[in-house]
């Protein structure tokens, strides 16, 4: 395994060498590999480990360390991170890489992800929120799986494909409130019991946060498989609800 990770790397490397590096957002060439031009670094609301201890929703012009929303109901995630705030580039990455199969955009999505992984002692696992098999198979792939391998390589943490599965295919959520939306995937996620995570802190992959239900539908069967925490970390959250698609 070892020789084959050196191969890759070096393939990548030369691969990195011979092509020019390109802007994530508009494509203009830049001087180094995953990253922006100026001009798209600047239209990007960075988000950063900031905000709400457990959602990472943006605190403003205030000292309290948790949103209304996570004192009124802590979720039953115990941390929540994005890298950006959804906005029309961040979406336009997320897009490319979804439906125009653009799959060297999840290098740059995870390379501004990997530092909103808290360092931790736990015996952590990576998990990308799944797609159910009739979807998978339309699209061909799943793209936070393809970002959750890129987390894996990054930080040197153990990826779980197949440990959390999609048993319930679910309509799409656009247009539906927050209650309608728990209820939707409520049941749509179940732990492979081949896989065992028992005791593991999970660390869920997804590309973007919306409300948050599918993850917080995701830590429910993971809470019930026995684990220890189920943290998220997803490339753009969406801030204001007129944004949410």
């Amino acid at each position: 395994m070892g020789i084959v990770r050196a191969l890759k790397g070096a393939s990548r490397t030369l691969l990195d060498f011979a092509l020019p590096a390109r802007c994530g957002g508009c494509g203009t060439i830049v001087d180094y590999v995953d990253s922006f031009c100026t001009d798209c670094w600047r239209q990007i609301e960075w988000l950063g480990a900031g905000g709400c201890t457990i959602c990472g929703l943006p605190l403003q012009s205030t000292d309290a360390e948790m949103c209304a929303a996570c004192l009124a109901r802590p979720p039953r995630l115990a941390r929540m991170r994005a890298a950006v705030a959804y906005g029309d580039i961040s979406r336009a990455i997320a897009i490319r890489l979804k439906h125009g199969r653009k799959v060297a955009l999840a290098r740059t999505m995870a390379r501004y992800m990997a530092p909103l992984v808290a360092e931790t002692e736990e015996d952590r696992i990576l998990i990308p929120v799944p797609l159910h098999r009739g979807r998978l198979w339309k699209r061909g792939f799943n793209q936070s799986a393809i970002v959750a391998r890129e987390l894996s390589r990054r930080l040197r943490t153990p990826l779980a494909l197949d440990a959390l599965k999609r048993v319930k295919s679910t309509p799409p959520l656009k247009g539906l409130n927050m209650l309608q939306r728990r209820r939707t995937v409520s049941g749509a996620f179940r732990v492979n019991p081949k896989v065992n995570i028992r005791g593991r802190a999970v660390i869920l992959v997804d590309d973007v946060l919306t409300t948050g239900s599918t993850a917080e539908a995701c830590a429910r069967a993971l809470h019930r498989a026995g684990v220890a925490r189920v943290e998220l970390v997803s490339w753009a959250r969406v801030i204001r609800p007129t944004r949410i698609v």
